[in-house]
């Protein structure tokens, strides 16, 4: 790891008070269990993929018509 333990605190609870309002206070007092919940919570959906079977149907279909 690269990062001290200092300098990446301070860059996630800097992080944690723009994104979600929290105060240091708050920050220090969460766990890291409940910050990633938030963070998971705020993320966009992933997207499903697509399976082969599912692409030859669409170009067929689109091959006909």
């Amino acid at each position: 790891m690269s990062e001290r333990f200092g300098e990446a605190a301070a860059r996630l609870s800097g992080q944690a008070a723009l994104l979600i309002g929290w105060t240091p206070d708050t920050f220090w007092a969460a766990t890291p269990e409940e910050l990633a919940a938030i963070v998971a919570a705020a993320a966009p959906p992933s997207a499903g993929g697509i399976d082969r079977s599912t692409i030859t149907a669409m170009m067929e279909r689109d091959t006909h018509g």
